[in-house]
């Protein structure tokens, strides 16, 4: 992160943004979430997904195969964003997300709006981890699912991706804020 981190408060600043808060996950493709109150040191360490309730704080994940999915209250009082790739959607990250956020907002399933960003599919990758979460959210009671289906390896001129540069690559931050 730290030799785009320019790139990423530059583009932070031009969507309005910029002058907003941001804290981000270390990302160790696990299921720890962390539910945000203010603004802390980022990374914030062991963790894939983060929650808030506060306005005005701009929530970061970066991915580069892998997919960001926000989860946000319809009503724009709170939201999650969480990096779930192979591993994260094997763990259940995203259903883990999904009951922290119902009980940290007192929401139900119906006031959630769920959305996959584009992350490597099928036939460039041999597991449909993005049709995996779109059926956890289903479980979950999440009917609002918008999928982007865009797969990272297929559009080297717009995506970074992991697997298609053999690890040699940058990453995508995708960021979620409630505005104030």
């Amino acid at each position: 992160m730290f030799l785009l981190a320019p790139d990423y408060h530059r583009l932070l600043k031009e969507s309005g943004v910029g002058d907003y808060p941001l804290v981000t996950a270390e990302q160790v493709h696990g299921r720890v979430i962390a539910v945000l109150i203010e603004a802390m040191a980022s990374p914030i360490p062991g963790v894939d997904g983060l929650i808030t309730r506060t306005r005005g704080l701009t929530l970061g994940i970066t991915v580069a195969d892998c997919a960001p999915v926000w989860i946000v209250a319809r009503d724009g009082s709170a939201g999650a964003l969480v990096h779930s790739g192979k591993k994260g959607t094997e763990l259940g990250i995203v259903p883990q997300a999904i009951r922290q956020l119902l009980e940290v907002a007192n929401l139900a399933p119906s006031d959630l709006r769920l959305v996959i960003g584009p992350c490597i599919r099928p036939p460039c990758y041999e597991v449909d981890f993005a049709a995996r979460i779109r059926k956890q959210a289903y479980e979950s009671g999440i009917r609002d699912i918008h999928d982007s289906q865009i797969c990272t390896a297929c559009h080297p001129e717009r995506y970074y991706s992991y697997r298609r540069e053999q690890g040699l690559t940058g990453r995508m931050l995708a960021t979620l804020t409630l505005l104030p």
